[in-house]
């Protein structure tokens, strides 16, 4: 069966799709490719090599330019709600829950969200993109080896860290990295709030971020936030010797299905982020983690004893 959504148009009224295919593509959207965008255009693509379909069967049904298909599927120019719908339907998906999967990541993609009042003179894309998988993100495991993870961190904390990594950073570009950080944990304050499992190297407790008076505050915090149902907190002690992660601090983060556990790693280039095979590598290594962190209980005891 030939599938053309627009069948019923005049040769007239194709052109004017074409031209305003034409006109989107050379649009800009001043975003940057995004994680989500990259996503929604492989999952797209993988249904349509699944049907056997071409860029310039899919460039035909849509009316829109074989290069706007092919910047679509590699996440250079977000799709379209309308366009990501007709796709599903060129591609039989019937499933409902792939269907409303694929939608609202397509309307995520568009999505003004509280990080996008970030733009890319604040921070990387890879940051915003970080923002995003949190907000979206129903658990998280987090291993910290060097400091402080950012969801847990109280404003001065933060702000101390970004001084010092950042030395030639202005205090406008401070101040809003600090916002920014303390905005992502707004995923605390949902009505169902992401259950966050993190452990901490002994060292990030004894290193003294910003004086003794931010690090007794950060500390009060990190008790306060331990005593919280959705967080579990654990201390990875010296005597623990040499553990699985000696290349440094990584983050887990699990969505809903259909979208795979990521694996972030915040490097001097920016995050970097695994799926798949690599993201269960880290997964074992947050399980040994856990086996020799301390238990909740002492790990609540080792932190009253640090004030």
């Amino acid at each position: 069966m030939t599938h053309n959504k627009s069948s019923h148009k005049s040769e007239g009224q194709f052109a004017q799709v074409d031209l305003q295919a034409d006109q989107e593509e050379r649009m800009p959207t001043d975003r940057g490719v995004t994680l989500r965008a990259q996503w929604l255009g492989q999952i797209l693509r993988d249904f349509r090599e699944r049907k056997g379909l071409t860029l310039k069967d899919v460039a035909e049904y849509l009316q829109r330019n074989i290069s706007t298909v092919s910047r679509c599927e590699l996440g250079i120019y977000p799709i379209r709600r309308v366009d990501a719908a007709a796709m599903l339907d060129l591609y039989g998906v019937s499933d409902k829950k792939q269907r409303e999967a694929v939608m609202e990541l397509a309307g995520d993609v568009w999505q003004t969200g509280w990080w996008e009042q970030y733009s890319k003179d604040d921070v990387w894309t890879s940051t915003i993109d970080r923002a995003w998988l949190e907000n979206r993100s129903h658990e998280i495991r987090t291993f910290a080896a060097t400091t402080i993870p950012g969801l847990l961190q109280t404003e001065r904390y933060a702000r101390s860290l970004m001084v010092v990594a950042d030395r030639r950073a202005t205090k406008r570009e401070i101040e809003r990295g600090v916002s920014l950080r303390m905005d992502r944990q707004q995923i605390f304050d949902r009505a169902e709030p992401v259950h966050l499992s993190a452990v901490l190297d002994e060292s990030v407790l004894r290193r003294r971020v910003g004086g003794p008076e931010v690090m007794a505050e950060q500390i009060q915090h990190l008790r306060e936030l331990a005593s919280q149902p959705h967080i579990d907190l654990h201390v990875l002690t010296f005597e623990a010797g040499a553990h699985a992660s000696p290349e440094g601090s990584f983050t887990l983060l699990k969505m809903s299905d259909p979208f795979p556990e990521v694996a972030h790693i915040e490097s001097p280039a920016g995050s970097i982020y695994l799926e798949t095979d690599s993201a269960e590598r880290f997964s074992d290594i947050y399980d040994w983690f856990q086996e020799h962190s301390l238990s909740s209980e002492d790990t609540a005891a080792f932190l009253a004893a640090l004030e």
